[in-house]
């Protein structure tokens, strides 16, 4: 059943037949607004990519007097749960009274040393935020929203990373009747929407925080002035047998996003993949080029952290925001099942935190949200754009 608000709501359906599931899906979610949607998303997981594709111009086609965008993906959330590899579609109305909604659908063009993306609307004075959905496999995701600052300033993205279960090319993207099995989709929110950012990356800092001072491209060759592999492995031998299994099983490193800070704690962090050691060269290769002069701090990440960073930071939002109207939720697809043993962990978190309103996503193959203002594209990460009642229009809340 959907959720009944009077400005946002969200409907969840299963079944073989996806068309009938979309518009199961869809036909809740507009049924729980008491005015008329001004943007409508859904979330689509199907085995056969033609099958999503018609039940996407289905979902399109039920809501025609809105702004609509949708994908393709593993596994959809709605109804305070999570589905994973079933047939289902997830679908989500906003009806925003006032605001402005956007949509576009973005392109690259490949020039001798680059790619450009084309199809970005013009920044607006009264931007509030922008919903991304792009396919992994055919826009450079992690450049674009690395990059974005340079084009559209502060502005929020928030989104994630559409997949299909047939992964390359079973990626489709809908926006306004049109179907993209390519590129990526959007929309710009603007005027008078309150709305601010959620991102949980859910990983517990080891260790001390340390200076790079020696780095080629994305290898880690010193560490506060020594080898880096050498720090590295005195942490570890310092950590309790439990730590190290967690280090074993997938050792990150987290960025300080505040230099000023005089403490970096959980939460303060831009966090990163360690992807492996070079012994010969004493060195640490991580997942980003890391500038001589950032602090860095290594991290490890399990369910109870996890579960405990959500929490902590929808409470915290909580209680600077107010009262919570809706929220959609892009939780990444190695969480759910995978890390907390139940698909439905961080969809019950958001309703346990947040309350019983509108709220819909899916599991994405990364996710995107701002730290520490600036946008980045995550793993492991659930991140969420919250829309409230509160407080007054004209700043972003993160």
């Amino acid at each position: 059943m959907a959720v009944i608000t009077s400005r946002f709501a969200d409907g969840l359906a299963v079944g073989a037949n996806l068309v009938e599931t979309a518009e199961a899906a869809v036909r809740r979610a507009l049924a729980g607004l008491s005015s008329p949607p001004d943007l409508v998303c859904f979330f689509i997981c199907g085995e056969d990519p033609d099958e999503v594709t018609r039940a996407g111009l289905r979902a399109m086609a039920m809501a025609p007097e809105a702004r609509v965008i949708g994908c393709s993906a593993t596994g959809v959330i709605g109804d305070a749960q999570g589905v994973e590899l079933q047939p289902s579609v997830s679908a989500w109305a906003a009806s925003f009274g006032g605001g402005g909604v956007v949509t576009f659908a973005l392109d690259t063009l490949r020039t001798a040393d680059r790619f450009v993306v084309v199809g970005l609307p013009e920044r607006g004075p009264d931007d509030r935020a922008a919903i991304l959905l792009a396919d992994p496999y055919t826009f450079p995701a992690d450049a674009f929203i690395e990059h974005s600052g340079d084009v559209l300033g502060d502005l929020p993205i928030v989104g994630g990373l559409a997949n299909g279960l047939g992964g390359r090319g079973s990626v489709r993207l809908f926006v306004d009747g049109e179907v993209h099995t390519e590129g990526a989709i959007g929309v710009v929110l603007s005027g008078p929407v309150n709305v601010g950012a959620v991102v949980s990356q859910g990983c517990r800092p080891i260790g001390p925080s340390m200076v790079v001072t020696r780095a080629e491209e994305n290898l880690l060759l010193e560490l506060a002035g020594q080898p880096a592999l050498g720090r590295l492995e005195d942490i570890v031998s310092a950590l309790d047998e439990e730590d190290r299994e967690l280090v074993a099983s997938g050792l990150q490193i987290g960025v300080v996003m505040d230099e000023y800070a005089e403490r970096h704690e959980r939460g303060d962090f831009l966090i990163r993949g360690v992807i492996g050691i070079d012994p010969e060269r004493e060195a640490v290769a991580v997942g980003d080029v890391l500038d001589i002069g950032r602090t860095v701090r290594f991290q490890v990440r399990d369910a109870e952290t996890a579960d405990e960073d959500l929490y902590s930071l929808l409470d915290a939002h909580v209680q600077r925001a107010g009262r919570i109207d809706g929220a959609l939720l892009f939780s990444c697809n190695g969480r759910g099942s995978a890390m907390f043993g139940s698909a439905d962990h961080d969809a019950l978190a958001v309703r346990d935190m947040l309350g019983p309103i509108g709220v819909a996503g899916f599991f994405a193959a990364g996710e995107m949200g701002p730290v520490s203002g600036h946008n980045h594209v995550h793993g492991f990460t659930a991140s969420l754009l919250v829309f409230s009642a509160g407080p007054a229009p004209g700043q972003m809340l993160r």
